[in-house]
């Protein structure tokens, strides 16, 4: 046992180097800018490393079903299943460099391939197929993140960050799509880098990530036909200080929006507000919902996955 003068002299040490900057105070995870946040996050949560020693993580959904987190590794043509025991194994390998996963009505799983520059369909059975590859003849740059709403609808962002350099057939443009019952219809293709995308829980908004030129967010009206209106800007994040871009987004049953961007995951009110930040040991690319209750809330970061606890459910 340590001798109390001892302790007391280290203790004083260790305070002295706080205070002068010679010992940094531990991050903590929770940057809160409006008393909202405490609604949504506890100031003092802890983020847990779930895993790591992946190339590039992507693309989490929950599966509400088995109860496990699937998620991408890019570079490793990897598809992974996390399960609370904390094991990971391959689920799909190889995966055609899949980013965004996501789960239809019909329990499917639908992925969008970089490499396969398609939105593949992968069934329970294990069947495999392509749900859509091309537009108007020509095939996709590099599908990048997808969604379905309640209709069965699903809507995916289409820019070129898996695009071979090499590849002669492509668009000209970035696009954002919707597919239903067969029909591919462009919703919009006015973004430079269209990324992640979300739905609010009414379903008549869609939120859309723009990676870059500039980093923003931006919200499309959704008319009962499908169609969408001109893009208005959701949240500007280009004068945000710290690493990463807009990437994924999700939406909790109050309609709050969850962004990965600039500093770690925003928190966004319905109408725009930036409520605060979560902050993770990596640059977080990525995000989903899960848990029985819906409150936990599974982070993509580089090389690792991680999690943190949320006071609101979450819609998508």
């Amino acid at each position: 046992m340590m001798n109390p003068k001892n302790f007391l002299l280290l203790l004083s040490v260790i305070i002295f180097s706080f205070s002068m900057g010679l010992i940094d105070a531990p991050a903590q995870s929770v940057v809160k800018l409006n008393p909202a946040m405490d609604r949504i996050v506890d100031e003092h949560v802890q983020v847990e490393k779930l895993a790591g020693g992946f190339a590039f993580t992507e693309g989490p959904v929950w599966s509400a079903t088995e109860g496990y987190l699937l998620f991408s590794d890019i570079p490793a043509n990897t598809v992974n299943k996390w399960t609370p025991d904390g094991k990971v194994t391959p689920y799909r390998q190889p995966s055609n460099n899949a980013n965004g996963l996501t789960y239809d009505r019909s329990g499917n799983l639908l992925l969008a391939e970089h490499s396969g520059r398609k939105v593949g369909i992968l069934s329970p059975d294990g069947s495999y197929a392509s749900l859509v590859d091309s537009y108007q003849g020509t095939r996709f740059n590099s599908p990048n993140d997808v969604i379905v709403d309640r209709k069965g609808a699903v809507y995916f962002t289409d820019p070129p960050y898996g695009l071979d350099k090499a590849a002669s057939d492509t668009l000209g443009f970035n696009g954002i799509y919707r597919y239903e019952k067969g029909k591919l219809t462009l919703l919009a293709n006015d973004l430079y880098r269209p990324n992640g995308l979300a739905l609010s829980p009414d379903e008549r908004v869609l939120y859309v990530a723009n990676s870059d030129r500039p980093k923003k967010y931006m919200k499309y009206a959704i008319a009962k036909n499908g169609k969408v209106g001109k893009g208005q800007l959701f949240f500007d994040a280009s004068t945000l200080e710290g690493a990463g871009s807009p990437d994924g987004i999700k939406v909790d049953v109050e309609g709050n929006v969850y962004a990965t961007g600039p500093g770690g995951v925003l928190v966004i009110s319905p109408q725009g507000k930036h409520l605060g930040t979560i902050r993770f040991p990596e640059v977080p690319a990525n995000l989903a919902f899960g848990g029985a209750d819906r409150k936990t809330l599974y982070v993509t970061a580089r090389t690792g996955l991680y999690a943190v606890q949320v006071k609101i459910p979450g819609n998508n």
